[in-house]
């Protein structure tokens, strides 16, 4: 034990004199570096630090003209030009980067990738297309089919898409969620067309990419529905329960007319209603409100609406209940009625609207891939329901 403790001692001494040689080597690099670079390269970066893009584009502007070989500058310029939307000075830094003769190797595909990007901002995918295949077999190969893949979603290449995805697969990111996607657009366009038998072996591969994928399964309830086959459609729609039932939501009125469809009308209903006691959050209130008010009445309604808003209180819920309230209320309290109605409609006007998961957008029409940041599945299917950063 004596003995380790000496060793220690001489040893602990070796390791701090490694560590300040280290440290003063680094120390001296730093500040020749610091040296070489002209001041007005940190007045610009104080400029964005302090969120002064405009102003620190033009000090950025000022040092390339009178330092052509600063190509790292010239690479931070180019990105800040397209960060404004300066898409043709982005062309042009990143152009005038390639038309270098001394351009290393690694930044010549960096320049390449950077006006790839340039050109897919600007809606010129043809040409950006073809500069990230040239990028196929360097170190920017992996992040270049990305861009690409991104390229042929914008322009709905979806077989294209789905081969690229499968060689982008990996540890960290396995695809399979947009490669069900991709199926399913395939399938959507195939419907248009009736090509059945297509339909079905693209929402069939579309589960097999992910057993999970809720839109797979909405629309082989769909493709179901349109041949005729209302006990097939239900089937499928049921199935929904065990992926997210939350996705039921989309596909009520259709699930509800199957069983209209088959006879079991009043079953559809109960199914509907059971759920929603066990999910309070899924988003049939509006649907079953309508289906009972023309079945059963108005005082049939505002049982059902009542007994939901003391089982799980919300703002749809109590505009509901003043609905079946107004039906029943006497002429002279209606436009009283109506009024409160209006306005509590109108202050959770949010509560009518889908939000993206990712970026925020708000529309009131459900999408599968957001037309706005191009997410795949990031709208939860609950209306007024916020879930960022999912």
């Amino acid at each position: 034990m004596i003995e380790i403790q000496l060793w220690w001692l001489i040893i602990l001494p070796v390791f701090f004199g490694l560590g300040w040689l280290a440290a003063r080597i680094d120390i001296k690099h730093v500040l020749a570096e610091t040296r070489s670079l002209p001041a007005q390269y940190f007045q610009g970066l104080n400029h964005l630090l302090n969120g002064d893009t405009n102003r620190a584009v033009e000090v950025y502007v000022d040092i390339a003209k009178l330092h052509a070989e600063t190509s790292e500058l010239q690479f931070t310029l180019g990105h800040l030009f397209r960060r404004r939307g300066e898409l043709e000075r982005a062309i042009r830094m990143h152009q005038r980067l390639l038309d270098r003769k001394d351009l290393s190797d690694n930044h010549r595909q960096q320049a390449t990738l950077e006006l790839a990007i340039d050109f897919m901002k600007a809606g010129l995918y043809d040409r950006a297309e073809d500069l990230l295949h040239q990028l196929a077999d360097t170190n920017f190969a992996r992040q270049a089919r990305r861009e690409l893949l991104a390229i042929y979603q914008q322009e709905h290449e979806w077989k294209k898409a789905i081969e690229l995805a499968q060689q982008l697969r990996d540890e960290s990111h396995g695809y399979q969620h947009e490669i069900a996607h991709f199926h399913c657009e395939l399938a959507a366009q195939a419907m248009l067309h009736a090509r059945h038998e297509e339909v079905s072996r693209e929402l069939e591969a579309a589960l097999q990419a992910n057993r999970q994928c809720a839109r797979a399964r909405v629309m082989l309830g769909e493709h179901a529905l349109a041949q005729q086959q209302h006990e097939q459609a239900i089937t499928e729609w049921g199935l929904i329960e065990k992926q997210d039932v939350l996705y039921l939501a989309l596909v009520a009125r259709h699930l509800l007319a199957a069983f209209d469809a088959v006879g079991k009308t009043a079953e559809g209903e109960r199914y509907l209603q059971g759920l929603l006691q066990q999910h309070p959050d899924l988003d049939v209130l509006d649907v079953l409100y309508e289906r009972i008010l023309a079945r059963s009445g108005a005082e049939a309604v505002s049982a059902f609406v009542r007994e939901r808003l003391r089982e799980h209180p919300t703002m749809p819920g109590l505009r509901k209940v003043l609905e079946a309230y107004l039906l029943q209320a006497p002429s002279e309290q209606q436009p009283d009625l109506e009024i409160i109605v209006r306005l509590i409609h109108e202050e959770n006007r949010e509560n009518t609207v889908y939000y993206c998961g990712e970026c925020g957008f708000r529309t009131r029409q459900y999408f599968w891939h957001c037309p706005a940041c191009n997410a795949w599945e990031s709208y939860p299917p609950v209306r007024g329901q916020r879930r960022l950063g999912h």
